[in-house]
C-alpha cells in the first residue's frame, strides 16, 4: 500500500497500538507517513500516546484551539509522568520483545489446542502463523459471546474485534471476512500478555470449556 501511494499525494497512517510489545515495527520498512502508538498496550500507564508523523508532511489540524507551549496542537499541560512513563516502557519492548514473542506465542498455541480439543466445530479467525503473538479471534459453534461472558465471569475477554465491544451491531471487520452476523455473535477475542502464565491459560481454557457447554445461547 505504501509503494502504490508513495507520490501520489496520499497520506498512509497505520495503527500501530497492538505491534510495539511484540511486534518489530520501523516506519522506514513500513512506509507509512503517520504511525499511532498507544501506550498501555506495551504496559505504560493508560492516558499516553504518541503519533509519529514523516518529516516534511502537515502536521495535524488541532481539534481545539490554544497551548502555545503544545506547538498549537492541544491546550493544558504535558502528562510528562505518562510521557516519560511512555519512553520506559518503549525501552523494556525493545530489550523484551523477541522473549516477549516467543513465550506469548507458545502459550497462545497452548490455549488454542485445549479449546480446539474440547470444543468440537471451533473456529481460528485469520492464519495461525500471520497473527499478533497474544491475539486470538474464535468462533464458537453453539454458543454467542455475551452468553459465555455472562456464564464465565473469571475470564476477561471481548466479543467480536477490537473497539466494537458493546456497539450491538456485528464487528464488520468479522463480516468483512466472510463472517455471518450469526457467527460474529459467537466470536471472542482473546488477549495473551507479558504477565500472562501456563496456570492462567489452563484456567482459562478450562473455565470457557465449561462455559461454552453450558451457556444458553440468545445469539441467533
Amino acid at each position: 500500500m505504501a509503494r502504490a501511494l508513495r507520490g501520489r499525494g496520499i497520506a498512509l497512517h497505520t495503527d500501530a497500538a497492538q505491534s510495539l510489545a511484540t511486534v518489530v515495527t520501523d516506519v522506514t520498512e513500513l512506509g507509512v507517513d503517520l504511525l499511532s502508538v498507544v501506550g498501555h498496550k506495551m504496559y505504560a500507564p493508560k492516558g499516553v500516546g504518541a503519533l509519529y508523523v514523516r518529516a516534511g508532511l502537515p502536521g495535524p489540524v488541532p481539534l481545539f484551539s490554544g497551548g502555545g507551549q503544545e506547538n498549537g496542537l492541544r491546550a493544558g499541560t504535558e502528562n510528562v509522568a505518562g510521557i516519560v512513563a511512555l519512553g520506559a516502557a518503549a525501552e523494556l519492548a525493545l530489550k523484551e520483545r523477541e522473549n516477549d514473542a516467543a513465550r506469548i506465542r507458545r502459550l497462545r498455541d497452548l490455549l488454542l489446542s485445549l479449546l480446539t480439543e474440547a470444543i468440537p466445530g471451533l473456529r481460528l479467525n485469520g492464519s495461525r502463523d500471520h497473527r499478533l503473538a497474544g491475539n486470538l479471534s474464535l468462533t464458537l459453534p453453539a454458543t454467542g459471546a455475551t452468553a459465555l461472558a455472562a456464564a464465565v465471569p473469571e475470564v476477561a475477554f471481548s466479543a467480536g474485534a477490537a473497539c466494537h465491544t458493546g456497539a450491538g451491531l456485528p464487528s464488520p471487520v468479522l463480516t468483512a471476512i466472510g463472517l455471518s452476523a450469526a457467527q460474529a455473535a459467537r466470536t471472542v477475542r482473546l488477549g495473551l500478555g507479558r504477565y500472562t502464565g501456563e496456570d492462567d491459560i489452563r484456567s482459562a481454557a478450562q473455565a470457557l470449556v465449561r462455559g461454552a457447554h453450558t451457556a444458553v445461547d440468545t445469539s441467533e
